[in-house]
C-alpha cells in the first residue's frame, strides 16, 4: 500500500521544478463499516495542497485523492502564470501599475456577497451544537465559557461534530 501511495503521489513531482523540498503527510484510516478514508497534505511555502476521500477500495480511494490533488496544483499553476502573463503585459506597456486594479483582481476572485456581525456568548460545547442544529448551520462560533477563548463547532462529513479551538 505504501508503495502504491508513493508511485501515486510521486507522479505529482512532473509539476513542480524540484526546487522545493516537499514533505508529504499522508493518513490513513480504515472504519467499521468497511470503508477507507486517506488525507493527504502537502505544505508548501505558499501552498498548502490537502484532499481526503473515503472509499471502500483503499486503491480506489488513493487514485482519487491524488486527482484532486492534480486538479488542486493545475488550478494554481494557472493561476500563478496567469498573474505572470498580466504582469508582463503591463510592463510592456509601460503602464505604471495600479494598486486598485490589483486589488480589485482580488476582490474578483474571492468576493465576500455578505458579512454578520454578531456578539459572541459564553457557553459550553454542547449548547453551541444545539444553537448551531436550531439554526440550521454546519457551524457555530462561540465563547468557550470554561477556557474564554473562542471556539467553532462544525457538523463533519459523518454526522459527527468537531471543535475547533483558537490559541
Amino acid at each position: 500500500m505504501r508503495e502504491y501511495v508513493e508511485k501515486k503521489i510521486g507522479k505529482l513531482e512532473r509539476y513542480f521544478d524540484g526546487t522545493e523540498d516537499v514533505h508529504v503527510h499522508v493518513n490513513l484510516k480504515v472504519y467499521n463499516d468497511g470503508q477507507g478514508k486517506i488525507e493527504v497534505t502537502i505544505p508548501m511555502p505558499h501552498l498548502l495542497l490537502r484532499a481526503e476521500e473515503r472509499h471502500e477500495d483503499m486503491y480506489a480511494a488513493i487514485d482519487l485523492v491524488t486527482d484532486k490533488l492534480e486538479r488542486q496544483i493545475r488550478k494554481h499553476k494557472t493561476k500563478v502564470n496567469r498573474k505572470l502573463r498580466d504582469r508582463e503585459k503591463e510592463a510592456k506597456l509601460a503602464a505604471p501599475v495600479s494598486i486598485g486594479a490589483s486589488t480589485a483582481e482580488n476582490e474578483e476572485e474571492f468576493e465576500i456577497v455578505r458579512t454578520k456581525h454578531f456578539s459572541l456568548k459564553p457557553m459550553d460545547s454542547e449548547e453551541a451544537i444545539l444553537q448551531m442544529n436550531l439554526l440550521g448551520h454546519n457551524f457555530f462560533i462561540f465563547t468557550n465559557a470554561e477556557t474564554n477563548r473562542t471556539n467553532i463547532v462544525y457538523r463533519r462529513k459523518d454526522g459527527k461534530y468537531g471543535l475547533i479551538e483558537a490559541n
